[in-house]
């Protein structure tokens, strides 16, 4: 097997598509199907499902992702060997974060370092803290950016700055204007959307309830993935939501959301590495320019 097969099969398994594969890939579709074909005849082992007109990743093509994946990993390692004989010449850097990291803060600081350093590519992937932290884990991502709590004894963490979760509301809410903090018997009487399990947001929100207030006790009608879905979702009802202010501060200044009275304690954003992977100077490098 090639190299570029396994890059091929990792595509799809991520995005269970052919099509939005081969997009990814710079790749036509034929391409791609040619060369997940080609792996599973080599080894005579399907590795996806045809389901309807999708596909479905099945037993082995499950086994054999991590695998994949740490072959890719160690491939890059090797090149990155050779990148840093050359200095800061050449190399690019993987980067993965959790949503409000990558949408909010870390853009304008990837921008000043391409300025800087244009010869330097980064990669950015978004999840959940979660996520973030597997990727770290599995040589994914030579960085990590989180601003949820994780445990992971093999990944330091630095940090690197901090925001505060606010809770909002639309204008329109019964509780908008004000005063007095909300309740304990408040809280759980709001309908409530917020982050998934695992996602930072979420963890650290349910971590800073006030006393006497658990995070099974609140009244959650929706579950939604993104921030701006959740925003979208408050500005147009009576649900509220804690989240970053970073992501609710337009939506405030607009006047489209206001703030309801609680304070939250500030949290930490964190830089990840492997503690027994050796990073690479143009990691290095952006890790000392963040």
């Amino acid at each position: 097997m090639t190299l570029e097969q396994l890059r091929i099969f990792v595509a799809v398994a991520e995005r269970l598509h052919m099509t939005r594969a081969a997009e990814a890939l710079n790749l036509t579709q034929s391409a791609v199907s040619a060369a997940v074909a080609a792996l599973e005849a080599r080894h005579g082992t399907r590795l996806f499902d045809r389901v309807g007109r999708g596909l479905a990743l099945n037993a082995a093509g499950a086994a054999f992702l991590p695998e994949a994946r740490a072959v890719l990993a160690q491939a890059e390692a090797a090149e990155r060997v050779l990148d840093d004989l050359a200095g800061l010449k050449r190399g690019s850097v993987r980067l993965f974060a959790s949503q409000t990291i990558a949408a909010y803060w870390l853009p304008p600081r990837m921008a000043a370092f391409a300025r800087a350093h244009p010869e330097i590519d980064l990669h950015l992937t978004i999840g959940n803290t979660h996520r973030v932290v597997e990727a770290v884990l599995a040589g994914e991502a030579e960085l990590g950016l989180i601003e949820g709590a994780f445990e992971a004894a093999r990944v330091e963490k630095a940090r690197i700055d901090a925001d505060r979760l606010v809770v909002v509301a639309a204008p329109g809410h019964p509780l908008a204007g004000r005063g007095e903090p909300l309740s304990a018997s408040d809280l759980r009487g709001l309908d409530w959307v917020l982050r998934e399990e695992g996602s930072g947001t979420r963890s650290e929100f349910e971590a800073a309830l006030p006393r006497g207030v658990a995070a099974s006790e609140l009244r959650t009608v929706l579950t939604l993935p993104s921030n701006e879905a959740i925003l979208a979702a408050v500005a147009a009802s009576d649900l509220v939501t804690a989240i970053s202010e970073l992501a609710a501060q337009p939506l405030i200044e607009a006047g489209r959301l206001v703030r309801l009275p609680l304070d939250l304690p500030e949290r930490p954003f964190h830089l990840l590495r492997h503690r027994e992977r050796r990073p690479s100077r143009a990691a290095e490098a952006f890790a000392s320019a963040l």
